[in-house]
């Protein structure tokens, strides 16, 4: 039965800052991410595979620094 329920949206405090950060990287703004649960699933994927990457790189240097 479609529509039958409803999915709360984020109640966040949102600088223009972070708009515009949320654009560049993501290409949507903030009030779409949070009226849109996939969108918002995506966005956390691809943020969480940015974070391992980084985690990583991080590891990498430091085998080479203290090498």
């Amino acid at each position: 039965m479609k529509g039958w329920f409803t999915i709360n949206t984020l109640d966040l405090n949102v600088t223009s800052e972070m708009e515009k950060a949320m654009q560049l990287s993501h290409g949507v703004g903030y009030s779409e991410y949070s009226r849109n649960l996939d969108l918002r699933i995506e966005v956390e994927k691809v943020r969480d595979r940015e974070h391992e990457q980084c985690n990583k790189m991080v590891l990498e240097l430091q085998r080479k620094i203290h090498a």
